[in-house]
C-alpha cells in the first residue's frame, strides 16, 4: 500500500460546492514538492507547473495546478490530529521493529512559525526510532514548559512493547515513567533538579557507594571513545543496581537501576568534564544501558538538525491557522520517505536536489523501486 492509499481517509474540510481541486491532488502535489526541494506555497505551486506532465501520470489534476492561496487555505483546515494519524499509520506499516528498538521523545520549536503576539511559535513533541531513523509520530505542545503534558499523549499513540524510550529530565515525572511501563516499555530518563529529593539521594547514595567501593552492590561499567573534527569524547558509564537505602526509589514504577555518565571532552588543549545521572527500569547491562542513553541523541543529529538544515525549518514562516503543524508532519514524512531508500547513499539534502532534477528518482523515493 502506497502512502497516497494512507491518506484518503481524511475528511475534507471544504463545502461540496467549493471543491475545483482534488484533496489528494492537493496532497500528492505538496509532498511531490517538499521532497523536491520547494519551501513554500509558491515554490509548490511553481513546481506543480513545471512537473504537470509528471504528477497526471498519478493523479489526474483535472482542473490543472491550484493557486499557492488555495494550498495554504486547505493545508491550514486539515484536522492535525487525523493527518497525523494517516502518517502514522504508514510508518508502522514500513517500520520493521527489532525487539529493542529505541524511542527518543523530546521536543522542537518551530521558531518563525509565530505570528508576533497573536500566535506564540509552534512547539512539536516528537516520537523518534533510532534504529530505523523514522519519527513516529508528532504532537503540538502548548509551549517548552508544557512537554510534560504532551508526552503522555504521544505514549498513548505509539506501539511501545519491548522498545525503551529515552527522555531528558524534563520529563522526569512518575506519571510518564508509569505510563510507559503500562505500554510494556522500559526507560530511560535523565535526572536533573526539578526531581531535587530524588537527585540528592542518588548523589548521596553513589557517594557512599564510593567511599565503600561499592561492597555488595551489583554494578557494571562501559566505556566509549570518539574523536572526530579535532575533538575526542570519552564517556564512562556506570550502571548501579537500586537497593533499599534509596527510600525514594519505591515512588518510581520498576525503577531497577541508576546510570552515571561522565562525559570528558577535549578540543583545541581545552578539556571539559559533566556527570549526568538517569534513572531506568532496565536491568544490569552497561553496554546496553550506554548506548541506549547515546542513541537518544539521534533525534537531534539525525532527525531535528535535518529538519533545519535540509528543509529549512526553522527559517519556514507559514503561520495559518493548522498549517505549521500540518506542513511539519508533511516534512517529517517526507524526511521517512527519502530515509526507508537505501539505494541512493548520500544526503538528505542531496537526494532533495536529485529528487528536483529527476522524475525517476523523485519516482522512487515516493514508491519505492
Amino acid at each position: 500500500m502506497n502512502f497516497l492509499e494512507h491518506v484518503q481517509s481524511l475528511d475534507d474540510p471544504r463545502s461540496h460546492i467549493n471543491r475545483k481541486h482534488d484533496l489528494l491532488d492537493i496532497l500528492f502535489l505538496t509532498i511531490s514538492a517538499i521532497l523536491s526541494g520547494s519551501e513554500g506555497w509558491e515554490g509548490i505551486e511553481a513546481f506543480g507547473h513545471l512537473k504537470l506532465d509528471w504528477l497526471r501520470k498519478y493523479r489526474a489534476f483535472e482542473n490543472g495546478i491550484p493557486r499557492h492561496d488555495t494550498l495554504a487555505r486547505v493545508i491550514a483546515a486539515l484536522e492535525p490530529d487525523q493527518f497525523v494519524r494517516c502518517f502514522m499509520n504508514w510508518v508502522n506499516e514500513v517500520r520493521s521493529a527489532h525487539g529493542q528498538d529505541v524511542v527518543a521523545i523530546d521536543g522542537k520549536t518551530l521558531r518563525r512559525s509565530h505570528d508576533g503576539e497573536r500566535k506564540a511559535a509552534l512547539h512539536l513533541i516528537s516520537a523518534y526510532c533510532c534504529e530505523t531513523g523514522l519519527v513516529l509520530t508528532q504532537a503540538e505542545s502548548k509551549g517548552k514548559k508544557n512537554e510534560i503534558k504532551t508526552v503522555p499523549d504521544v505514549l498513548d499513540l505509539l506501539a511501545l512493547s519491548g522498545c525503551t524510550v529515552t527522555l531528558d529530565a524534563m520529563s522526569c515525572q512518575k506519571k510518564i515513567v508509569e505510563k510507559i511501563r503500562a505500554k510494556k516499555a522500559h526507560y530511560v530518563i535523565a535526572l536533573k533538579g526539578n526531581q531535587g529529593h530524588l537527585e540528592k539521594e542518588v548523589k548521596a547514595w553513589v557517594h557512599k557507594l564510593e567511599r565503600e567501593d561499592f561492597k555488595g552492590v551489583s554494578h557494571q561499567h562501559f566505556e566509549q571513545i570518539e574523536k572526530g573534527h579535532g575533538r575526542i569524547e570519552e564517556r564512562y558509564y556506570r550502571q548501579i543496581k537500586v537497593n533499599d537505602w534509596l527510600s525514594e526509589a519505591v515512588a518510581w514504577k520498576d525503577l531497577t537501576t541508576m546510570i552515571e555518565v561522565q562525559r570528558v571532552r577535549h578540543h583545541k588543549n581545552k578539556k571539559s568534564e559533566e556527570t549526568q545521572c538517569y534513572i531506568s527500569s532496565l536491568p544490569l547491562d552497561a553496554e546496553r544501558a550506554g548506548r541506549t542513553i547515546r542513541s537518544h541523541w539521534a533525534i537531534e543529529n539525525s532527525a531535528h538538525w535535518v529538519l533545519d538544515v535540509a528543509f529549512s525549518e526553522d527559517n519556514s514562516r507559514i503561520r495559518r491557522h493548522h498549517a505549521p503543524e500540518n506542513m511539519a508532519a508533511i516534512r517529517r514524512f517526507v524526511m521517512n520517505l527519502a530515509k526507508t531508500d537505501t539505494s541512493l547513499q548520500t544526503s538528505m539534502k542531496r537526494k532533495r536536489q536529485m529528487a528536483g532534477w529527476d522524475d525517476e528518482v523523485r519516482a522512487k523515493l515516493l514508491f519505492g523501486a
